[in-house]
């Protein structure tokens, strides 16, 4: 990784959920003060859906907008300017929040739930990690998660990966034909700190974003820490490839240990190993 850092954007609370579209645009939400927005590679920032808390993963649409979480999942359409729900409830009762998600080649969304707030000092209660579909089935693919964060698929598609905040790991499945999931296990211990949100490298390494010890983590696909890079922030909580060569890395935070003032930062860094394309979802 470079040892530059760009500052993008700044004065936000606790930030999330990064995606880079076609166009080299750069969404991204607020959990705590709420709002998902965008940003032009010329700088200028919108206001997508203004209030929206706790959208913890964003993943670009095929044909435009996007799927993001919070309490439920939803489906925002760049042609109206409006969002409908796509998943708001499991077994008859209200979701109570999803947080980070991917998508698949199929355009389904793999989202984990939380159970409990958080940001919170509460003891976790586990979650579950599901499959949703873009005509509308829900697939519970497993449970007991604490602390559901970062999810990835490796370039072969055969694991998928996982990060758990409170265990200190991020976790591997295999991935199954049916696009089930099984046989749960570390892929790898974060070395200080816990993991949040991550990406996959072209080379199938897996770059964790880590919170109270502010680095950016990589791990070789075989487990083994590539380099630590300190962020100026204790909270570093996502991250994401873009640009044409998908070597821009964009690093996300809930602060900033340079300047307390500018609290959640937007960093951009460039990465010496080109970034996986993420799939796009595929709702209408």
């Amino acid at each position: 990784m470079a040892t530059t850092l760009e500052v993008l954007a700044s004065g936000y609370g606790l930030l999330e959920g990064p995606r880079v579209d076609d166009q080299n645009r750069l969404y991204f939400s607020d959990v705590p003060n709420g709002g998902v927005y965008r940003r032009s590679p010329s700088g200028e920032i919108e206001t997508l859906i203004p209030g929206r808390k706790g959208v913890g993963g964003i993943a670009i649409n095929q044909g435009g907008g996007f799927v993001c979480s919070g309490r439920g999942l939803i489906y925002w359409s760049e042609a109206t300017r409006t969002s409908r729900n796509l998943f708001t409830e499991w077994e008859g009762r209200p979701l109570k929040g999803l947080n980070d998600l991917q998508p698949d080649d199929y355009g389904s969304i793999f989202v984990g739930s939380l159970e409990f707030d958080a940001l919170s000092e509460q003891k976790p209660v586990p979650g579950n990690l599901f499959r949703v579909d873009p005509d509308g089935t829900v697939t519970k693919l497993w449970e007991g998660i604490e602390v559901t964060n970062g999810l990835g698929f490796s370039p072969d598609r055969k694991l998928l990966y996982h990060a758990d905040s409170t265990t200190q790991a991020v976790w591997a499945y295999e991935v199954q034909p049916d696009r089930t999931v099984k046989d749960r296990r570390v892929f790898a211990k974060i070395p200080e700190g816990w993991p949040d949100g991550l990406a996959i490298d072209a080379e199938g390494g897996v770059v964790v974003a880590t919170v109270k010890s502010g680095e950016v983590v990589r791990f070789k696909p075989n487990g083994t820490i590539d380099y630590r890079r300190k962020i100026p922030a204790k909270f570093v909580t996502s991250l994401t490839f873009g640009g044409k060569d998908l070597q821009d890395l964009y690093i996300v935070t809930a602060d900033n240990t340079d300047d307390k003032d500018k609290k959640g930062t937007i960093f951009k860094t460039r990465s010496e190993i080109p970034g996986l394309a993420v799939p796009k979802a595929k709702f209408t």
